[in-house]
This record gives structure tokens, C-alpha cells and sequence, in this order.
């Protein structure tokens, strides 16, 4: 019980900051769960906990929601997850996680060149981009990062970036949480531990809703670069 309350004020503070610039929570969260429950445990429950999570910043953001890049992400990123999710059950995911990791660092100087190029991402990228990411958000711990130069390549930033990155991210996750539960992986105990942390989740992408008001471009940008390095390190720190 000592170990959920500390995962709940931790899982609070990661809310805030998901909130704030879309993704990070797995990135803090994971290696946590891993240590106390092995990975076995840890990934079912974050999942859990993430569609909490992501309620709260489409509850936060909802107006601001735009639904066709949404549904044209999620229409191909939810049978990929599940196709990544049942591939997670049988192969090792080391790899993967390199290649994520050399992926989020290449992206720093990308969105960059994205943005002075004039470049935007159309919807059929869109639909690309959501098979590609929905398959490694089933097979691998977190690709958040992933997520954020995908939707802000396609004009989005702020609020509206925050809310349809959530809302499509929610329609994944249901989707790899849909495989675990096939897969009878969803034992009581993880389910109980995903519905406390994910709560706390919850709380803190609403709490973060008036700290991203008074961000400034240039620091929303560099918080995303700083959440993409994260990224990179928990993918190789494990691998050591």
C-alpha cells in the first residue's frame, strides 16, 4: 500500500506534465512499475492507467479537438496496435527500442526542418503514421514521443495538440487494452493498480490545463524536444 500511494503522487506529477506537453507519463511511470511488478505487470498497468490519463487531457481540451486527423490516425492505429500487442506476447523487444530511441532524437532537428520548410502533414500521413505508431504502441512500453511530431507536422499546437493527440492515443490504447484482456493478462491486481494510478493520471492532465495557457510557442518547443531526449534514454537505459 506505501508503494501505491508514492505511485499515485509520482503518477500525479507525470499527469501534470503529459497535460502540459502531451506525452511523458509512460516515460517516468514504466521504469517505476518494472522495478516493483517486473515487466510482465508493468505494461498492462500503464496501459490502464493511460487511458485514464488521456481522458483527462481530452476532458480538459475537448472544444478544441480536431477529429478528422483523429479518426484518420486511429482508423489505422487501433488494428495496429492490436497486431503489435499480440506480437509483444511472443518476441523480445530490444530492437525496437534502439530504433525508437535513434527515431525521437532524429525528430529534434526534423520538426524543425518541417517548420521552416513549410511542410504539413496531410490526413493520408495521417493514416500512415497511425499503422506505424499504433503497431509499436502495442509492441513496445511507450511511444509517446512518437505521437508529437505527427500531430504538431500537422499544424497543431496548444490545446488543440494536447486534446486530438488524446483522443487518439485513448482509441489505441482501448485498443492494445482489448488484446491484454483477450490474452487474459488483466488479473484483478493489475487492473485495481492501473485504476489508482490512472486516476491520479486523470487528475493531473486537468490540473495542467492552466499551466499550458500560459506557456509561450518557444517553451512548448522545447519541452517537446526535452521529452523526445527522455524518451531516447528510457529506451536505451534498459537495454544496458
Amino acid at each position: 500500500m506505501p508503494a501505491l500511494s508514492l505511485l499515485s503522487l509520482l503518477a500525479l506529477a507525470a499527469g501534470v506534465l503529459s497535460g502540459v506537453v502531451g506525452t511523458g507519463s509512460s516515460l517516468i511511470l514504466l521504469p517505476v512499475l518494472v522495478v516493483l511488478y517486473g515487466p510482465r505487470v508493468a505494461v498492462p498497468v500503464m496501459a490502464i492507467a493511460s487511458l485514464f490519463g488521456n481522458t483527462g487531457r481530452v476532458i480538459a481540451w475537448w472544444r478544441e479537438i480536431r477529429w478528422r486527423p483523429v479518426l484518420a490516425y486511429a482508423l489505422t492505429g487501433v488494428p495496429g496496435a492490436v497486431l503489435g500487442a499480440h506480437t509483444l506476447l511472443t518476441i523480445p523487444p530490444a530492437a525496437v527500442d534502439i530504433s525508437l530511441a535513434v527515431f525521437f532524437l532524429a525528430m529534434i532537428p526534423l520538426r524543425r526542418l518541417l517548420r521552416r520548410s513549410r511542410l504539413r502533414v496531410r490526413l493520408w500521413h495521417m493514416a500512415a503514421a497511425g499503422a506505424l505508431v499504433g503497431f509499436l504502441t502495442g509492441l513496445v512500453l511507450s511511444t509517446g514521443p512518437l505521437s508529437v511530431p505527427v500531430f504538431t507536422g500537422y499544424g497543431m499546437s496548444g490545446g488543440a495538440f494536447l486534446g486530438s493527440e488524446a483522443a487518439s492515443a485513448l482509441l489505441l490504447y482501448a485498443g492494445k487494452l482489448a488484446t491484454f484482456g483477450g490474452a487474459g493478462v488483466l488479473a484483478p491486481a493489475v487492473v485495481a493498480r492501473g485504476l489508482v494510478i490512472g486516476t491520479a493520471l486523470l487528475a493531473g492532465s486537468l490540473l495542467a490545463k492552466r499551466l499550458v495557457r500560459r506557456l509561450r510557442p518557444r517553451t512548448f518547443d522545447l519541452l517537446i524536444d526535452a521529452v523526445l531526449v527522455t524518451g531516447a534514454a528510457g529506451m536505451l537505459l534498459p537495454l544496458r
